[in-house]
């Protein structure tokens, strides 16, 4: 992106996991708009993650070791798969305390981003 030419990429994908962490706090804690913001605001921060992730991985590899390490990387995504189902699992427990399941679903994207 435009922010890699004046930030280490380790830098930047911090910087933005920190944010996407904030911002799926605000989709937790707050209702109504300004919740459904943040909700769209944490998809901004995660744009950079996975090609990110992905160079640093694949940095200083082989091209041999690389096609191993990048099919490696793909094979590896299963939060795809899980994360709707964890998430259905936690909205079909109805309200928790005095929050709305839906909301406390997404602690689990939440802990991702730690």
């Amino acid at each position: 992106t435009f922010l890699m030419k004046y930030i280490n990429s380790k830098k930047l994908l911090t910087i933005f996991a920190i944010g996407a962490m904030i911002t799926m706090l605000g989709v937790i804690f707050i209702e109504g708009t300004l919740g459904l913001y943040s909700l769209v605001a944490t998809s901004a921060f995660m744009s950079l993650m996975f090609p990110t992730i992905y160079g640093i991985a694949l940095n200083g590899l082989s091209a041999e070791d690389s096609a191993l390490g990048a099919a490696g990387l793909v094979m590896a995504i299963v939060g795809g798969a899980l994360m709707p189902i964890l998430q259905g699992m936690i909205i079909d427990m109805g309200t928790i305390g005095s929050f709305a399941s839906v909301n406390i679903s997404f602690f689990l994207p939440f802990i991702c981003f730690c």
